[in-house]
């Protein structure tokens, strides 16, 4: 059951007869599960994928190895692709279109996170998680969460996420644009479509003195026109895990003299002869928070950035929105709502710069969204006062 102290959500769940409670961790978002069951290395991977189905959360106190072998179970029985319904006679069957291919994959995503989050584990007040076999989580749990302090309880895959991510920052995301590595924090989207980078160290500088990388996550952006000679670049965003990994990469990169950081919602104050942003592509609700770099719900942080973005240009300065079309492929915004936006924000389009993306979905036809994906262009609009 679901239970709020000091904003924080509490799990519940009774064990040999007793009354249990501990903190429940979610990045997600996820409410606490309303129904928990012990589990162990008995369970079976059939009766866990129909507890999870149910919504019966299994806090494991078996073996780490063995729970993460029937996350990987249950995830084949997720991804199983279901048999094709048969076709009633004298009914044709219509196309879907890209659009419902879409909310029908977001809606199995989100299906499916919340069947696999269903697998619990206990954590104790220093990150430790007391199983058989367990791995150290400690500095990747303090990266997401924080200092610790008090016991509780995450979904396994969580666990595996905060692992990956504390590997991403460790290792790095090598630019070459910058001869050398991003390392993004753990909810930071990590700069993995290098298309979008190219396009901003490539393009024709309209001016050196003062640049705003607006939305500026990782801080990759900023980097670049830094290196590309740019005196002063101020990168805002308003997440602090965001503001922080950008504050590491760029003292990495000996730039801090070149580069302010402000905790603010797209503009800072004043005009700059470059503004440059690349906001979320698809308008559609994050399912987590780092999906906030992904989806931009009614395109709100597109639509801000073109409708302030005048007021902060020099008089002969540019705009760089670094945009993929994917949303117009996917029937979620048209080229004539964009090409409106930016019009109403008293702007102009001077030049425009494609370029086709290189990851690997790109290609691949596997799912319901390969026709979009395949036809995806990402674009480097220049945009000036009108």
């Amino acid at each position: 059951m679901q239970e709020q102290d000091n904003a924080a959500p509490v799990l519940r769940w009774t064990e040999n007869d007793a009354p249990c409670a501990a903190r429940w961790r979610s990045e997600a978002g996820l409410p606490p599960p309303k129904r928990v069951v012990i589990a162990d290395d008995r369970l079976t991977a059939d009766t866990a994928y129909r507890f999870a189905c149910e919504g019966t959360a299994m806090l494991w106190r078996g073996d780490f190895q063995n729970a993460r072998q029937l996350l990987q179970a249950m995830m084949r029985r997720i991804d199983r692709k279901p048999k094709k319904a048969v076709k009633p006679a004298g009914r044709p069957q219509q196309p879907m279109s890209m659009t419902e291919a879409f909310h029908l994959h977001r809606q199995a995503q989100s299906q499916r996170a919340r069947t696999l989050a269903m697998l619990l584990l206990p954590l104790d007040g220093n990150y430790k998680i007391p199983l058989r076999r367990a791995p150290d989580v400690r500095q990747a749990c303090e990266e997401a969460y924080g200092a610790g302090g008090e016991a509780s309880v995450v979904s396994l895959r969580e666990v595996l996420g905060l692992i990956g991510a504390h590997e991403w920052r460790k290792n790095g995301v090598e630019i070459p644009a910058l001869g050398a590595r991003i390392h993004p924090h753990y909810g930071v989207f990590s700069p993995v479509r290098g298309e979008y980078i190219d396009l901003v160290a490539q393009a024709p500088l309209p001016s050196t003195a003062l640049a705003f990388d607006i939305g500026t996550g990782t801080g990759v952006l900023a980097a670049v026109l830094a290196m590309r000679g740019v005196a002063h670049v101020v990168a805002t965003d308003q997440d602090s895990r965001a503001l922080a990994c950008t504050r590491e990469n760029i003292e990495r990169l000996g730039l801090l003299q070149k580069v302010e950081l402000q905790r603010t919602d797209l503009f800072p104050a004043g005009r700059a002869g470059l503004v440059v942003c690349n906001p979320p592509w698809i308008p559609a609700r994050p399912s987590s928070p780092i999906e906030s770099a992904i989806y931009d719900p009614e395109s709100r942080m597109l639509r801000g950035f073109l409708g302030g973005l005048a007021e902060h240009l020099e008089a002969d300065g540019e705009g760089w929105l670094i945009l993929s079309d994917i949303a117009e492929h996917l029937g979620l915004r048209s080229r004539d709502e964009l090409l409106a936006w930016i019009e109403a924000g008293g702007l102009k389009v001077i030049g425009k710069i494609d370029t086709r993306p290189t990851h690997a979905k790109a290609t691949a036809g596997t799912d319901l969204l390969h026709a979009a994906r395949s036809a995806e262009v990402t674009s480097l609009w220049r945009l000036a006062r009108q």
